[in-house]
């Protein structure tokens, strides 16, 4: 058998998969999109929910994808075994109500055996327990002995959330040899130790489940199949851990060069290497994809991988900052399968060696209070430090339990464990208490989630401002209605619509929906999931009913406003660009037609000198006159144009191009103006610190420039 490498065997598996009529996608970005049941992507399935709940239609009923997945449930327990890792890649083929078991069941034997090479001797399949069928098919169809079946009950083999689609599994395990085994006579597929790998998982999604254990036969069968390309690779390459596959094994090589250790030679370090290895891989791939450090949700998984990271490095007597030098060892070994890691690698190393440096802080001034602590204790005759003075340093600054507990052991002293997990439950408490209440999908259950799937609506508004079209759905603020009359709050839908809903920075239009003498005042404009757009409002007169022809008209002064203030933070940015540098990326904005609020990287507040020219390249391009022209193009094409993507964001295969004469040229789907010189003048009113490595610029467009001068000369001349 060939040893492939990581990258090989990912390519192999989307290829094999691609000629079996699956739509290859990219990896996801590891943050959710509309699922507040989730911090972070865990699974290949995850970011793929809607499909398989028919809340959307699927690109096609045949997908497949690696997705890259971060698990976060035991990072204390990371690096005490070779087994775990918070960052893992998932490989998968999905089938949304198209093939079930026996095409599922017939690829995964034949992707492992023909593609892969794994010896069919060494393959066991196993099954749930009540799962005939798919026995039947590995028995008869793929010719596997009835003895080397394995039947599991409801734990192993039965893939359930809560209330919602689910059903059973078949799991197909690979016999490493007696060198990985217990070595106990009774040692089979199934048995805890590392002889049997699971290597591939089919969940045939075949059932309803109501919450109370009653299940009934999904209309819509699906597959949605799991294989860890890591597990797969420690089979190809007979290597006895996820930390010693190729890609892996490179970046174990580079701890161990900067700590000038051995891996293997001393158990305590070992900890220590794995750790490192795993938190910075879980890091550059969080950082690439939009996520900075902060002190909730996400950020704070990233804070607490980083510093425990930079901790053990210390344990290991790493000297210099280092986390950026093997982010960088990261990035060349998954470059290929994900390029972003690349394009981002400025970015990474910045916010890593950032964090490290606070951290560096940190920790000496949580080593001082420590030591405050254990002087307080031995002049109280105490030999057990507190659970609530161990969870502030851990809260506070960043000390990990076993930290606290190591340098009080040097000195005799133990903690209160029992009261540091109480204070850790309270904590926990709280979080779960503040999550919301969410259906299976993880997001806000609403109203919206009942509409017929079937039905879209497309945006027609960039050449027009007032459009007729028919009303598709109606909703109350909280049920589907057949009308909508005098008072009433609701929502409309329409086939085609020329108002813009607030998406990429731009805020939605507002205006008026009228039928005659019939009015609805559109206070607000939203996306819906399965490309729908909802005008939220209220009826000021008449009454309006799914069927009718209505006009909408869009409250143009507000639309010109909005656009002014778009197309100048796209003139701003590319002025950005050229002051301060090529990292500057944006990183969220907000559009209104009052101002334009800009977030973007960059790591120290900019000087008056800086500001001031940058103000003053875009009053130039502004006076310029220089032509908005835009064209709608294949993501390929657009890339070769040099234009500027947003950060963390995800492009569909045609995308619009937005060119200010040759100044600038970034991907967009918002409203502009025509030419610059409509947007009058422009003019910085802040700049400000956000986040780590993120500031913020508020500025002003036309008529706001004026009010804003003429506001100044009053309180001047007053």
């Amino acid at each position: 058998m060939k040893k492939y490498g990581v990258n090989e065997l990912r390519r192999m598996f989307l290829e094999f998969f691609e000629s079996k009529g699956h739509l290859v996608r990219k990896s996801y970005s590891l943050v959710p999109h509309n699922d507040n049941s989730l911090l972070l992507i865990n699974s290949g399935m995850a970011p793929l929910k809607p499909y398989f709940t028919g809340q959307e239609i699927p690109p096609r009923r045949r997908m497949a994808t690696c997705q890259k997945c971060i698990r976060t449930g035991d990072i204390e327990n990371i690096g005490k075994t070779a087994r775990h890792g918070t960052f893992f890649e998932m490989l998968g083929n999905f089938s949304f109500g198209d093939y079930f078991k026996e095409e599922a069941i017939a690829w995964s034997w034949e992707f492992l055996t023909e593609v892969v090479g794994l010896s069919p001797d060494r393959l066991y399949p196993s099954i749930y327990q009540d799962d005939d069928e798919a026995f039947e098919i590995w028995n008869k169809k793929i010719g596997i002995p009835g003895d080397r079946i394995f039947r599991f009950g409801k734990e192993d083999n039965f893939w359930e959330h809560g209330a919602g689609p689910c059903g059973p599994c078949s799991e197909i395990y690979y016999d490493r040899g007696e060198a990985y085994g217990c070595g106990k006579p009774d040692c089979t597929v199934g048995c805890d130790c590392d002889r049997y790998i699971e290597v591939w998982n089919n969940v045939f999604t075949q059932f309803e489940n109501d919450g109370h254990g009653n299940y009934t036969e999904l209309v819509q069968k699906n597959i949605d199949t799991g294989m860890g390309l890591e597990r797969l690779a420690v089979v190809v390459q007979d290597v006895d851990s996820l930390f010693t596959v190729d890609t892996n094994r490179a970046l174990l090589d580079e701890v161990c060069a900067l700590a000038h250790v051995a891996y293997q030679e001393d158990e305590k370090k070992d900890v220590s290497l794995r750790i490192i290895a795993d938190h910075v891989k879980s890091c550059t791939f969080m950082i690439s994809d939009g996520i900075m450090p902060s002190n909730e949700g996400r950020g704070y998984v990233l804070r607490r991988l980083i510093r425990r990271a930079a901790r053990h490095g210390r344990l290991l007597g790493i000297k210099d900052k280092f986390l950026a030098i093997l982010s960088a060892t990261v990035i060349a070994e998954s470059k290929d399968g994900y390029p972003e890691l690349e394009e981002k690698k400025e970015f990474i190393f910045k916010v890593l060696t950032q964090e490290e440096e606070k951290f560096d802080k940190t920790i000496d001034q949580g080593l001082s209070i420590l030591a405050q602590m254990q002087e307080d204790m031995a002049k109280a005759g105490q030999k057990v430090l507190s659970g609530e003075n161990a969870f502030k340093l851990y809260d506070t600054y960043g000390f990990p339990m076993d930290l606290t507990q190591e340098i009080l052991e040097e000195k005799g002293f133990t903690i209160d464990e029992a009261g540091f997990a109480s204070c850790m439950e309270e904590q926990r408490n709280k979080a779960r208490n503040a999550r919301k209440e969410t259906n299976y999908m993880g997001a806000d259950a609403t109203v919206y989630d009942e509409i017929d799937t079937a039905i879209t609506s497309e945006f027609v508004g960039y050449d027009r401002l007032v459009h007729s079209s028919e009303i598709t759905v109606l909703t109350t603020e909280t049920e589907l209605t057949e009308a909508l009359s005098d008072g009433e709050q609701g929502t409309i839908i329409v086939k085609e619509t020329p108002f813009y809903a607030t998406m990429g920075g731009q805020n939605a239009d507002t205006g008026m929906i009228c039928a005659g003498e019939n009015k609805f005042q559109v206070e607000d404009t939203i996306h819906l999931r399965g490309g729908r757009i909802g005008h939220v409002g209220k009826v000021i007169s008449g009454m309006f009913k799914a069927g009718d022809t209505v006009e909408l008209a869009v409250a143009e002064e507000k639309r010109a406003l909005i656009g002014r203030n778009h197309s100048a933070t796209h003139l701003l940015q590319k002025a950005l660009r050229e002051v301060l540098g090529s990292h500057v990326e944006q990183h969220g904005s907000d559009v209104n037609a009052d101002r334009l609020r800009f977030d973007f990287s960059h790591f120290a507040a900019m000087t008056p000198e800086e500001i001031a020219k940058t103000e003053a390249i875009v009053n130039e391009k502004i006076a310029a006159s220089l032509p908005v022209v835009t064209e709608v193009m294949s993501l390929e094409e657009a890339k070769k144009t040099g234009a500027m993507a947003l950060f963390g964001e995800k492009y569909g295969d045609s995308v619009r191009v937005v060119k200010m004469g040759d100044f600038s040229v970034e991907l967009c789907g918002g409203t502009h103006v025509g030419n610059t010189s409509s947007i009058s003048a422009f003019k910085i009113v802040s700049e400000s610190g956000v986040a780590a490595g993120v500031r913020r610029i508020e500025a002003l467009t036309s008529k706001a420039v004026f009010t804003y001068y003429d506001k100044l000369e009053e309180s001047i001349s007053q």
